[in-house]
């Protein structure tokens, strides 16, 4: 494979894990001598997402999109999610006998049961037939493959991440206040209702509790939670330095489908206190580098016990590199199941 095309609604300005592992696996392709392209929101005219502005939604149609997939001509196209732009982009592919690959980065049905009173297998039904329409779905965990193949999707494929080992990594020095009790509890990640950052605030620690990150529920938060440091989003070294200065990586989300936010942490030596579910089940699981529990307050106190050294020698089993190679033996594969039921209908 020489060529790829990534459909994606979830692009810049957004800071998220689908962004930054669309765009270090395709450095690592890049490297490895692929060319790589990206059909994003920025190439239409589009509107704020009523919930989250920071999430922009393409305004575009079918005939559009067909004529910038046909101009970039690439030899593989993936779909990484199923707003509007993936969902036009799959129906393209279909209507041109194109071979396509997605996949499965959020839990939207929980995310969206959150906001409103959508029952979950009305989400479900819909998702299963987007991604079943592909010739393979590419998910991060084998929770995450269990979960979806018990509710029939098809053609699942593992696709791990990774983390940058040389950005994220135990740093000298503070960049919290000096003045900020201990032991400091920590959140990184979008400050939205979906993350449940509340059962982590309303925990009754010893120390400090810190949010890094931004998103719709900010304000509020920041107004119902005074003794609470929230430092907004941060970036490269001045967020892994952020992480560095934590005791502890609390992860409250019950919805995610990985948390690359947990590799990070444990890259920079940090501990992670999280649910047993989806996710921290995968990352953590028995690694020894966090606690889970139903109890997130034993599990944060528990996990100040755990060596620094230990986190960081668990997260580096974690590579882009890695990464990379399993997406690309993904796409091949459904390429090659792609055309040998091809092959075989057009001989029926």
């Amino acid at each position: 494979m020489s060529s790829l095309l990534i459909v994606t609604d979830a692009w810049h300005p957004q800071i998220n894990g689908v962004v930054r592992s669309l765009e270090r696996t395709s450095e690592e392709l890049e490297a490895g001598g692929i060319r790589v392209e990206y059909l994003t929101p920025q190439a239409f005219k589009t509107l704020p997402c009523p919930t989250y502005p920071e999430i922009r939604l393409s305004l575009t149609h079918r005939g559009a999109v067909r004529r910038k997939i046909e101009e970039f001509d690439c030899e593989h196209l993936h779909i990484a999610t199923e707003g509007p732009l993936g969902l036009l982009a799959a129906s393209v592919a279909r209507k041109t006998g194109r071979v396509f690959t997605t996949s499965y980065h959020t839990r939207f049905p929980e995310y969206l049961s959150a906001r409103m009173p959508v029952p979950l297998s009305w989400s479900y039904s819909w998702l299963r037939r987007f991604h079943n329409s592909g010739s393979g779905c590419m998910v991060a965990t084998r929770t995450l493959e269990r979960d979806l193949r018990d509710r029939g999707f098809d053609n699942l494929m593992r696709w791990s991440r990774g983390v940058d080992e040389k950005l994220f990594k135990p740093y000298e020095g503070s960049v919290l206040p000096a003045d900020l009790p201990r032991p400091v509890f920590m959140y990184v990640g979008r400050v939205a209702v979906e993350k449940n950052i509340k059962a982590f605030l309303d925990l009754e620690l010893q120390g400090s509790k810190v949010v890094v990150g931004g998103g719709p529920q900010l304000d509020a938060l920041r107004r119902d939670y005074p003794s609470v440091l929230f430092t907004g989003s941060k970036l490269g070294e001045d967020l892994a330095r952020h992480y560095s200065d934590a005791d502890v990586f609390v992860f409250p989300s019950l919805t995610d489908t990985f948390g690359n936010v947990m590799l990070e942490a444990l890259a920079c030596g940090v501990p992670v206190a999280a649910y047993p579910v989806m996710g921290p089940l995968d990352v953590i699981g028995d690694t020894g580098a966090g606690v889970l529990s139903e109890d997130l307050k034993e599990a944060a106190e528990a996990a100040l016990d755990i060596p620094r050294e230990h986190c960081r020698a668990v997260a580096l089993n974690y590579t882009w590199a890695a990464c990379a190679k399993q997406f690309l033996e993904n796409c091949i594969a459904a390429r090659d199941r792609y055309f040998q039921q091809s092959m075989k209908a057009a001989a029926e």
